[in-house]
């Protein structure tokens, strides 16, 4: 046998054996999870809650009806502008003016009748003086003074009783005047009539411990509106009065409107449903500045509360953070510890390396990151079932970034 034939009959095998180890071992590297990457770097963060609400003037006015009646004047409709004392609309008078007429009647009678009782006392008085002064003469008997003596006082107490009777009849007739300039409703305050859900001619009719009155009219203040929104219970702590934030009301499109916290519910708002499963949210009013003359109540808006900012931290994408369980020694429960996985790379064996971090405030797609993680790290930043499912020390596949035909490159170890 030639040289070249012993050669090529040891060669041809032992290439055959690499080949076959090459394909085993890429076999064995596909089954490994593929991973994006990014570096951890330093960054400008601002952190935002977001909520939804409404516009809401921060003062109105609920009228409802003090009197019982039917509304036979109404001197406005929805959208009038008012000022403070302006004429708004006319309950039926007619019976309570009746009342206030015979309550006036019946206190002038009254004086009269005090005239009548205190000119009879101030005579019963004489009589009795009279009497005193014949009985020390010896010309009457004590008999004749002890009666004098009753009819001064009965009528002196008659005379009083007038006086309160005059009293009462007073606080009737203001009573009668009171419920009368009922009937009257002005405006309490300078705004817009935003709603007026009632018509001429409707009975408005008072309220009561169990059923609401009729609700005649609602007059908000425009000069100051606030966005009332439902902010989520995770939420709340970071929020607090005075932090600015930014309004997107629909009516005005993409348009941004500046406003200020002002105020941060302390309890939860009522479930509509009563479900305990419901989600819980507190309700934060923003005051909103800069409006349009054609701004209203009741538009939908949406907005971000700045809570936060940090200039220049480290930061890695949110998706980066993971939660796991913290190994415990002996009987000790299980504690849970945040991190990220780190890309380490020792030739062309890749690993995921977990590093436990201490996260700082959250941005819109970073976090930032105080403590466990250095400028220039590779962090793995996803899939999100890759996340979920690698441990510490696992093996990993870089994905190749995408061409320009939108496919990936063949993925490398």
């Amino acid at each position: 046998m030639t040289r070249t034939k012993k050669i090529l009959a040891i060669g041809i095998p032992v290439l055959i054996v690499i080949g076959v180890a090459a394909k085993m071992i890429s076999g064995a590297d596909k089954k490994f999870p593929v991973v994006t990457v990014q570096k951890a770097e330093r960054t400008d963060l601002r952190s935002l809650v977001t909520a939804t609400g409404k516009t809401e003037a921060q003062r109105k006015v609920d009228l409802s009806a003090n009197v019982m009646g039917q509304i036979v004047n109404l001197a406005v409709r929805e959208g009038d502008v008012v000022k403070k004392g302006d004429f708004l609309l006319q309950i039926d008078l007619t019976q309570r003016r009746a009342t206030a007429v015979g309550a006036e009647e019946s206190l002038k009678a009254l004086f009269f009748d005090r005239d009548a009782a205190r000119a009879q006392a101030e005579e019963a008085k004489k009589s009795f003086e009279r009497a005193e002064r014949s009985y020390k003469d010896q010309i009457i008997p004590q008999a004749d003074v002890d009666r004098a003596r009753a009819t001064y006082e009965a009528a002196d107490a008659n005379w009083k009783a007038v006086e309160r009777r005059i009293e009462q009849s007073r606080a009737n007739l203001a009573g009668a005047r009171d419920e009368l300039s009922k009937t009257k409703m002005l405006s309490p305050i300078d705004g817009v009539i935003t709603a007026l859900p009632v018509e001429e001619g409707e009975v408005a009719v008072i309220g009561t411990m169990n059923n609401a009155g009729t609700k005649l009219m609602t007059i908000s203040d425009m000069s100051t509106v606030e966005a009332v929104m439902e902010v989520d219970e995770t939420d709340i702590p970071s929020v607090k009065v005075g932090q600015t934030a930014e309004v997107r009301i629909d009516a005005f499109g993409e348009r941004k409107f500046e406003g200020i916290v002002t105020e941060v519910g302390s309890s939860p708002i009522s479930s509509l449903t009563g479900s305990t499963d419901a989600a819980v949210n507190f309700e934060v009013r923003i005051q909103l500045k800069d409006l349009p003359t054609t701004m209203r109540p009741g538009f939908s808006c949406s907005a971000d509360i700045l809570t936060g900012t940090a200039a220049g931290v480290l930061a890695v994408p949110i998706q980066a953070l993971v939660v796991r369980e913290k190994e415990a020694s002996g009987e000790a429960k299980p504690t849970e510890e945040e991190g990220v996985y780190l890309l380490k790379t020792d030739g062309k064996k890749k690993t995921a390396v977990f590093s436990a971090v201490t996260a700082g405030i959250t941005g819109e797609t970073q976090v930032e990151i105080q403590s466990g993680l250095s400028a220039g790290d590779e962090v793995i930043t996803g899939p999100f079932k890759s996340l979920r499912e690698i441990k510490d020390g696992d093996r990993v596949r870089l994905e190749e970034p995408k061409k320009e035909d939108g496919k990936s490159d063949k993925k490398k170890d």
